[in-house]
């Protein structure tokens, strides 16, 4: 570990305008300042990306991925070069550098490309020099010299991924919220900032719905054990610190609830209960490459089954379609979707040592006579699928009864 290194990463918001800018390399200032060394990750301006997806489609319906991750990538070229000038407005050695320059070596896969190796020996030099070196995030190079990018919010997972390269102290992930929240403060003004976390929490969280950090980013945090802070660019704080640290499981039942608005339930009705059964249902839906989530399967005495599951509202209108064709294949009967549904999870490493979450959960929402369709459980999360007029009511029940404000 490198001490006193910190990587530094700045989302669009934090950097929408020049106003903005100037305040980040503040931000920055005030690091070194306070004896740390800095390496910035930064994102393109807020809106810029989809400017640019904009004019792609303006171009061609279904962009060239080859293009179009050059094209996409081509904002953060602008924040870094910015961010890198007003820094040495303040009279500290800076330079921004391009995902190509450092040699940020990913596999071929364009728009959602993962990293497999980073040369970090220019920035190892520059730190020695006192130089803040200023990168790209969002996006890196393939073996055959093409720009790729990560995916929706992949700064983050430059970000980590540079700390762990430099052996940092601490990635931080400077956004507009100051921190993790017990839920989405806009759902319900009781939602609390947590100040820790552990990575198994926070994957669950980020992946039932929380949009505060990318999934990728947290992954790779936790395998390389890289302690991440989510910190707000617009107002001082400590954030919210995700380690690798369990926090007194006698002290936390319930960390986080979530809830999701964009889920749609499919239901194949009378289909032979057979062995194999659900792979010949699932095996053309995910060919298509949709994502499937929560899963139930009931059986009937007279050896048919109701096959029941979700997928995101884009894909839901295709999954049906699959589900049609197939029906008539397998014997099956009607195919049926419903598209105003939603996931609401709650999540925290307390359930491993606490029996009763699920009946505390299940009571509190038949006290608001809502309705649980399907249910899906971890170690450390329970989900419900409830009709979308009820999500809201729901997280807030559910925030009331564990007590998390």
């Amino acid at each position: 570990m490198t001490p006193n290194l910190i990587v530094q990463k700045f989302g669009g918001t934090s950097l929408a305008n020049i106003e903005r800018i100037q305040a980040v390399a503040n931000l920055i200032e005030k690091s070194i300042q306070d004896g740390k060394e800095v390496v910035a990750v930064v994102s393109a301006m807020a809106g810029e990306t989809q400017r640019l997806i904009d004019l792609a489609k303006e171009i061609q319906s279904e962009p060239d991925p080859r293009e179009y991750d050059a094209l996409i990538s081509s904002g953060e070229q602008v924040s870094v070069a910015l961010l890198a000038m007003a820094l040495k407005e303040r009279n500290f050695l800076s330079k921004s550098y391009t995902a190509f320059q450092l040699g940020l070596k990913t596999d071929q896969i364009h728009g959602k490309a993962r990293i497999n190796s980073i040369d970090t020996s220019v920035l190892e030099k520059d730190i020695k020099k006192g130089i803040v070196p200023v990168i790209t995030g969002f996006q890196g190079i393939n073996e055959s010299g093409d720009i790729t990018t990560l995916g929706r919010g992949g700064s983050d997972t430059s970000a980590v991924a540079l700390a762990v390269a430099l052996k940092a102290d601490e990635c931080q992930i400077y956004t507009d919220v100051d921190g993790v929240y017990t839920t989405d403060p806009r759902v319900y003004d009781k939602a609390k900032k947590i100040d820790k976390l552990c990575f198994e929490e926070m994957l669950e969280l980020s992946g039932l719905g929380a949009k505060v950090l990318q999934i990728r980013s947290v992954e790779f945090a936790s395998k390389f054990n890289m302690p991440i802070r989510v910190l707000s660019s617009f107002e001082p704080g400590g954030g919210t610190l995700i380690n690798n640290e369990d926090k007194n499981l006698e002290n936390a039942l319930i960390s986080g609830i979530t809830y999701t608005k964009n889920d749609s339930k499919l239901i194949i009705r009378n289909v032979p209960d057979l062995p194999g059964i659900a792979a010949k249902i699932l095996s053309p839906i995910s060919k298509e490459g949709i994502e499937v989530d929560v899963i139930v399967q009931n059986v009937a005495e007279d050896k048919t089954t109701d096959f029941t599951f979700t997928v995101k509202d884009e894909d839901a209108d295709k999954a049906a379609k699959i589900l049609n064709n197939l029906s008539d294949e397998l014997g099956g009967g009607n195919v049926e979707l419903a598209k105003e549904i939603s996931k609401v999870s709650v999540v925290g490493v307390g359930m491993k040592s606490h029996a009763g979450v699920a009946t505390k959960m299940f009571s509190a929402l038949a006290e608001k006579n809502i309705n649980i369709d399907m249910i899906s459980t971890s170690e450390i999360k329970i989900s419900v699928v409830v009709s979308r007029d009820n999500a809201e009511d729901a997280v807030k029940a559910l925030h009331d009864v564990f007590e998390l404000d």
